[in-house]
């Protein structure tokens, strides 16, 4: 009998703490034996790699909660607008083509917007927006990968073969990173995408981010976001202008128009779907 209980003192010792983890456990129990614990990998709880649209983007990456979407697309506009009226030097070294700058807006929109964060990217003032809060860049289930870059539906053995990746041009934005919307323009929500494909150009996928109503801009309800890319050899340049001055661009190539078969059409990241 009493062989049993001193077996079941040392079972509840093993047990620790009450709410105590195993990894906290551990340390707490090395520290007390005066031994240096090796590092114990944490253990968390397995994310849900479903894939209820077939679209290839994990269900426990996208953001299910209404004010998550809000916020997400508050912060992509903004900083995609800021890169045209506030650039720093932090943006224009990462900016160099219409990708580069979603890319840059969607993963900031991410992240938590500390005092630190606002000092790297060297943003002046707080818009005051709320977070993203299911989870913050790269503290989420795609590690510091952002972006999908191969077709199919997700499956586990895609983190194996690195199918998400922090990096996606155009053309890989559009083909596994959003989902089609319309081909009208007045479907367009803010944060949305429109996609061109100019055949003659050697990149021929480009891409322009709907804001909506400005952050920056008093006049006019409805502002488009682009980077130009490389102009004949120079270095290309953000661009702001209203939906009005797109839809009649002098370049009918570019205009927004169902009727204009180089136009794509308006997207929506699978992030928000």
């Amino acid at each position: 009998m009493l062989f049993a209980v001193v077996l079941l003192l040392a079972g509840l010792a093993l047990l620790g703490r009450p709410g105590e983890g195993l990894t906290a456990h551990l340390v707490r129990q090395s520290a007390a034996s005066g031994k240096i614990a090796e590092p114990v990998a944490p253990i968390s709880p397995s994310p849900d790699w479903r894939d209820s649209f077939g679209d290839g983007f994990p269900d426990a990456a996208r953001l299910d909660r209404v004010a998550d979407r809000e916020n997400f697309v508050r912060w992509l506009t903004f900083l995609a607008e800021a890169a045209y009226y506030r650039p720093t030097a932090p943006v224009r070294d990462e900016v160099g083509d219409c990708a580069a700058l979603i890319r840059y807006a969607y993963r900031n929109a991410l992240v938590a917007h500390t005092p630190a964060w606002r000092r790297e990217i060297g943003l002046a003032a707080d818009p005051g927006f709320g977070d993203v809060t299911k989870f913050s860049y790269p503290d989420w289930p795609l590690g510091r990968s952002l972006f999908r870059t191969r077709p199919g539906p997700q499956a586990p053995a895609d983190f194996e073969r690195e199918t998400f990746a922090e990096f996606a041009d155009a053309a890989t934005l559009l083909q596994y990173n959003t989902f089609a919307v319309s081909r009208q323009l007045a479907a367009a929500r803010p944060g949305d995408l429109l996609f061109f494909h100019q055949t003659q150009q050697e990149q021929p996928f480009h891409a322009m981010l709907y804001v909506g109503r400005s952050y920056f801009q008093p006049e006019g309800a409805d502002w488009i976001v682009y980077h130009t890319g490389d102009l004949d050899g120079r270095r290309g340049e953000v661009r702001h202008l209203s939906t009005a001055t797109l839809l009649n661009h002098p370049d009918a190539r570019w205009r927004p128009l169902a009727a204009n078969p180089r136009f794509l059409g308006v997207y929506r990241f699978d992030l928000l779907r």
